[in-house]
């Protein structure tokens, strides 16, 4: 398979956009394309998904390691694979390029597309380009402006090449287009399944790109990686595992939803619209997403949530991460949840832990073990207040350099709940503490 990493000079760059819209002319081409995710993400591989029609994957060198990332890659197929950056291409973990798309592109050895939406400057934006460039050994090729008319996209194109390296390509452009713009909400983008005309803009924007981008030429730079080894594959030891799965809770790593698979047969339902859960099931995964948009009919549904809390009360083990975690609560902004662990969930006005951190298990418990430690990633708008004991310490490293610490992860019966996000090829001894 051959790939290209699609990056940008900071978030809101356009590289989701102009990702959907390349997968998509691809397609259209004849060949099979697979999606890849820098970073922690869960709401773009689902934008990727529904054009692919194949889950993406994602590669997080911080969450899942260098040979979990090369796993991941690796179980892609088709002739293309598009992976979309995050952030910025530098932006990693910290004050340096660690864990970044660059770090990234670096170890795959993969070509860099930069897409840039300028604003109000010319020869300035070259000074940008030529400073991304030369800041470390990345293998940039070329670069797609973003957002602009075609008198302006003529003057760029003339400054680049004659300001910045020969090498260089300007491949193109996308034009400012009000029908290609994906609304957004406080984690990011609203989730795929709920634009409703998402065909027609990524329809759109796949006929922009091939009327003003040079599509023959970008597919020309797609590079071949080498063969990587995956050692995260697992024996069956015949579970029955239980995920919820609905607009409410999908915040899940395809490569987490394998390994449960090959655990055992992992069985899907709805907390919005099931009666109960699955029958005879050993174990129960509730991920993240968003609980507190669909908080109305989750809470209606009584008999869900009856359901849920006997199986956690009679000792079914569990893992519930975010969204999952508010779930299990008594109540999300006041409103009737599964009452399993004592507190409520509440909304607040702006993040409240966002980014990478490790959490440590404190506290001797019968289900993980103590002084285990978890690499994870936190992103949201929620908190708790509940009146559990914690198990866990996080640690965050701020970018000042200084040492964030708090308590998360509540463990009660069989059932731990914490908001770390975690990837599962990373905290390999983790999920075998959880099912053993």
């Amino acid at each position: 398979m051959k790939s290209i990493v699609i990056s940008s000079n900071s978030s809101g760059g356009g590289k989701t956009t102009l990702t959907l819209g390349l997968m998509k002319a691809i397609i259209k081409r004849g060949f099979e394309v697979q999606g890849y995710k820098a970073g922690p993400d869960y709401i773009d591989p689902a934008f990727h998904k529904h054009v692919t029609d194949k889950a993406s994957r994602n590669l997080d060198l911080y969450l899942m390691g260098e040979a979990g990332v090369k796993a991941s890659y690796s179980r892609g197929t088709g002739e293309f694979g598009v992976i979309e950056g995050v952030m910025g291409l530098y932006d990693g973990k910290g004050v340096d390029s660690e864990y970044s798309t660059a770090h990234l592109a670096k170890l795959l050895k993969l070509p860099i597309v930069l897409v840039i939406t300028p604003k109000a400057q010319s020869v300035t934006l070259c000074a940008e380009i030529n400073g991304i460039l030369n800041f470390e050994d990345s293998n940039i090729v070329g670069v797609i402006l973003n957002n602009i008319n075609g008198g302006y996209y003529k003057l760029l194109k003339a400054a680049i090449e004659k300001n910045c390296s020969p090498n260089l390509k300007v491949f193109g452009y996308l034009p400012k287009d009000e029908r290609l713009e994906l609304k957004s909400r406080h984690l990011g983008l609203v989730q795929s399944s709920e634009v409703k005309d998402l065909d027609k803009k990524i329809e759109s924007c796949s006929q922009l790109l091939e009327d003003y981008v040079d599509i023959d030429s970008l597919l020309s730079e797609f590079m071949e990686t080498e063969e990587f080894q995956d050692d995260f594959h697992r024996e069956s030891i015949g579970l029955k595992i239980a995920v919820a799965q609905d607009k409410a809770f999908n915040f899940y790593y395809k490569e987490n939803m394998e390994l449960l698979e090959e655990y055992g047969t992992v069985e899907y339902f709805s907390p919005l619209k099931d009666k109960k859960l699955p029958e005879n099931i050993d174990f129960l995964y509730l991920g993240g997403g968003y609980p507190e948009v669909f908080i109305s009919e989750l809470s209606n549904n009584k008999s869900m949530l009856n359901s849920i809390k006997n199986a956690l009360d009679n000792g079914l083990k569990c893992y519930a991460e975010c969204g999952g975690l508010m779930y299990l609560t008594n109540s999300i902004e006041g409103k009737g949840t599964v009452g399993f662990f004592k507190g409520e969930a509440h909304m607040a006005t702006g993040l409240q832990n966002f980014g990478y951190a490790q959490l440590t298990v404190v506290k001797d418990n019968s289900v993980v073990k103590q002084g285990l430690t978890i690499n994870c990633h936190e992103f949201h708008k929620s908190f708790v207040d509940m009146r559990e004991e914690t198990v866990c310490n996080v640690d965050k490293i701020s970018f000042d350099g200084g040492l964030k610490q708090w308590n998360c992860g509540y463990l009660k019966n069989n059932t731990m709940g914490t908001y770390a996000h975690i990837h599962f090829f990373g905290n390999m001894k983790f999920i075998e503490s959880m099912l053993d």
